[in-house]
């Protein structure tokens, strides 16, 4: 029995039954397991394709079973999703493969009693594979089944983005994100790295986004890539390098993070900072903070100081102290469904109506801590302009002592980078 679509299934099983981050589920899988560069990729492939592909793999299942999809096994479930993955999905794997593998796996993972049952349902579909297209039209149900998008969140994006732009936006979602590499520049260059990565037989490029911006298109796992390991470089999207710079802090700067987990922002900011300076790093969870202050030390950053507070609550604690303040707000993440597998069928419409709510009570909170002429900086990871644009707005009406300096969107389908928002505001009087 094969062990990689074994360790695919267990995770999907984790995910579907336990609400595991198929992210977080799959590295340590990979870290306790000693498969081949191959067999990672495999593992990679079957667990990200079958959570992106979501509800329109389940909608593929349904039509091949002779009951209602929640009244099938949790486990068997699991082997099926894995099993039609890669008979719609995966071309270089052979039907007979897919079907046999699976039928050996749900006999480990299952029981005896589930392989006749998981063998019928694949058969048919290799038999009928027609009987489970997805509907061609473009109306917003169909456009979502065929690009693995809950429909609600596809109404959205036609709403806002128009339906041409849409279907540019929901394709872009459904392809292989990069690795994107943060240079540190108080150790070393950006040209000392990406000779690194070619010597660890990967291959990276400048980010044009960013100075200190590499983006690596093939590479190996990275665990074992020095450079990294001792702090030389961080694991960070070219568009969130833009909120430091945007930010623009300087030397002996008092800076504060809101929302700082897990630190890259942060550590971006003391390495802009040369090291000098003060940097509070909120959060509100302890083993967030951890990770901060260990991110830190091994980038070699003395001047982050992690502290766990509600950043509603920080306005009382540092009023008028902070040359720089950064917001990178809670938000839908909307901007990153090509690097989160899951999170397109996590989220729901009544979340995301009440974020702004949060959005703006950050916020406020972070005007307070500024002094007169210092700068807020706000930013997502989302593209709405619920979440973004109109907190801007509704900030500055009530806040008529911070003035707008500029504001930046970056839609994946545009940039070809992550989707993100920031908006550079400053404290121009002393009057709220």
């Amino acid at each position: 029995m094969d062990k990689v679509r074994l360790a695919a299934t267990k995770i999907l099983f984790d995910v579907a039954t336990n609400g595991a981050w198929a992210n977080v589920a799959l590295a340590q899988t990979l870290r306790q397991e000693k498969f081949s560069d191959l067999d990672r990729k495999f593992c990679t492939e079957l667990v990200y394709g079958a959570v992106k592909a979501g509800a329109s793999l389940d909608w593929k299942i349904s039509k091949y079973l002779n009951r209602p999809l929640n009244k099938v096994d949790a486990k068997i479930l699991a082997v099926l999703r894995v099993g039609m993955y890669q008979i719609f999905f995966l071309d270089r794997v052979p039907n007979s493969a897919a079907v046999n593998e699976s039928v050996e796996l749900s006999k480990k993972f299952c029981g005896l009693g589930a392989s006749k049952f998981v063998n019928g349902v694949l058969r048919s579909a290799v038999r009928e594979p027609h009987k489970s297209d997805f509907p061609a039209g473009n109306d917003i149900k169909s456009l979502a089944l065929r690009t693995f998008h809950p429909t609600w969140l596809v109404k959205m994006f036609a709403e806002e983005f128009g339906l041409d732009a849409t279907k540019k936006l929901l394709d872009f979602d459904n392809t292989d994100p990069p690795l994107c590499l943060r240079v540190n520049f108080l150790r070393t260059t950006r040209e000392k790295i990406l000779d690194a990565l070619e010597n660890f037989g990967a291959h990276g490029e400048s980010s044009t986004l960013a100075p200190e911006g590499i983006i690596c298109r093939n590479h190996g796992a990275l665990d074992k890539f020095q450079p990294l390991r001792e702090g030389l470089c961080q694991v960070q999207d070219e568009s969130s390098m833009t909120a430091a710079h945007m930010l623009a802090p300087k030397p002996d700067d008092f800076v504060i993070d809101c929302c700082a987990a897990p630190g890259g922002k942060s550590t971006h900011i003391a390495e802009l900072m040369s090291n000098r300076g003060r940097i509070i790093a909120a959060d509100i969870y302890d083993t967030k903070l951890e990770h901060i202050a260990q991110n830190a030390e091994r980038l070699g950053i003395k001047i982050i100081e992690p502290l766990l507070v509600d950043a509603r609550e920080l306005g009382d604690k540092f009023p008028a102290q902070a040359d720089k303040v950064l917001v990178d707000a809670p938000c839908s993440g909307l901007g990153v469904l090509r690097r989160k597998a899951d999170l397109r069928w996590w989220k729901n419409f009544d979340e995301l109506q009440a974020l702004p709510t949060l959005q703006a009570e950050i916020l406020s909170s972070a005007a307070k801590t500024l002094k007169l002429g210092g700068t807020l900086l706000y930013s997502t990871c989302t593209i709405t302009r619920r979440e973004n644009e109109s907190v801007v707005e509704n900030f500055l009406a009530s806040h008529e002592n911070f003035k707008l300096v500029e504001m930046k969107t970056l839609l994946p389908h545009v940039t070809g980078t992550d989707g993100f928002f920031c908006a550079k505001l400053i404290r121009a009087t002393d009057n709220s």
